[in-house]
């Protein structure tokens, strides 16, 4: 009776029963959205870096994890590092931002082809004329690119000679020595890739370089993908926690208003029960069974609204934000809006409890 009660309360007030709903929907959304960006950017960043095909990463001092064109490093470090016991070779590289997350990345396609086996182009070839570019499928996509485009960066018009599979070190790649001359940075690298005889010997080699370069930042790759994590980026995590806190507030008020709304739709209707013998528990238990039944079917909402917006992702911007589904964050995500639901509905329920009989009765 009392569940039949609750369905017929939620359907007699559609308008009023779908905002409630959506409003929860946007709050679960946006909590697995962000999580979802945050993971998967970080991941696809960690990708590319295991595609380089190196064993350890050398990077400038007072550089940041994301953050490696401000203090760039001599190139006369590259047969320093050759010199290592158990180093076989070194490659560095030169990145330059280009706005919001994307940069280009400077770099000799013969070494890069022997620490890594090369681009795998799958439109044109690689770059020959100064002015030449390549990128990779996803920024080509989501730019609108094919081979013989221009297009202009660093106010500099650039000619797109090729287009490889993505999970390489960058989305766009270009000449070594111009995009050093264009930054200003001759003979300079941002950062230095090394490759050693066996994999196994790699924490000994980083061990070996901070001994002799301090101020260094030295990682192997598998220690340097292992920071690529939200647990491991606190600004990030910082950031999501903020974020969650605005949805919680968000649907708290929310769900407070149309509950606050349904009370006053609903004075006469509760006056009644409570004449006719309800007790305040009848009438909590009526209230509180509406308002989980809201927050969970937003919440399954917001769960599915999270593939469209991974869908948008992946065909508006597939260069500049990955989203994946994060399965783990979808109880927590569940927990926060249905806590936050019960939490508003507490002051009308109260509200409903108090009630004078008699005056409710009267009420238009």
């Amino acid at each position: 009776m009392l569940n039949r009660l609750v369905l017929e309360n939620v359907r007699h007030r559609p308008v009023r029963t779908f905002l409630s709903v959506f409003a929860t929907a946007v709050e679960v959304t946006m909590i697995l959205t962000l999580v979802g960006v945050s993971y998967g950017t970080l991941h696809e960043s960690a990708r590319r870096a295991r595609g380089v095909g190196a064993d350890i990463v050398v990077r400038p001092p007072s550089s940041s994890l994301f953050d490696v064109s401000s203090a760039p490093m001599s190139e006369d470090l590259v047969p320093f590092f050759t010199k290592q016991s158990h180093v076989t070779f070194a490659m560095g590289t030169i990145v330059h931002p280009l706005g919001g997350l994307d940069t280009a990345t400077g770099l000799d396609l013969a070494q890069f082809a022997r620490l890594s086996g090369g681009f795998h182009l799958v439109h044109g070839g690689p770059f020959q004329a100064d002015n030449d570019i390549m990128v990779d499928e996803y920024y080509a996509r989501e730019k609108k690119l094919h081979v013989g485009s221009i297009i202009n960066l660093m106010n500099h018009d650039w000619h797109v000679s090729g287009i490889f599979e993505s999970g390489k070190l960058t989305r766009i790649c270009m000449k070594l020595d111009v995009l050093r001359d264009l930054t200003g940075n001759p003979r300079k690298y941002s950062q230095i890739y090394l490759k050693v005889d066996d994999p196994s010997h790699a924490q000994q080699v980083v061990d070996d370089l901070h001994k002799q370069l301090p101020e260094y930042h030295i990682y192997t790759m598998e220690e340097f993908t292992s920071m690529l994590s939200i647990s491991s980026v606190s600004l990030l995590k910082d950031f999501i926690g903020v974020v969650i806190g605005i949805a919680v507030v968000v649907g708290f008020i929310v769900v407070s208003i149309a509950m606050y709304t349904a009370v006053l739709e609903r004075t006469r209707e509760i006056a009644i029960l409570k004449s006719l013998g309800a007790s305040p528990a009848y009438i909590l238990n009526l209230l509180i069974r509406e308002t989980l039944l809201i927050a969970i079917v937003g919440t399954l909402a917001g769960i599915l609204m999270t593939y469209g917006t991974q869908w948008l992702m992946m065909h508006a911007v597939p260069a500049s934000l990955t989203q994946e589904i994060v399965y783990e964050w979808w109880p927590i995500a569940a927990g926060i809006s249905i806590v936050g639901a019960l939490l508003g509905v507490i002051l009308p329920a109260w509200k409903a409890i108090k009630q004078d009989v008699i005056t409710a009765l009267a009420y238009e």
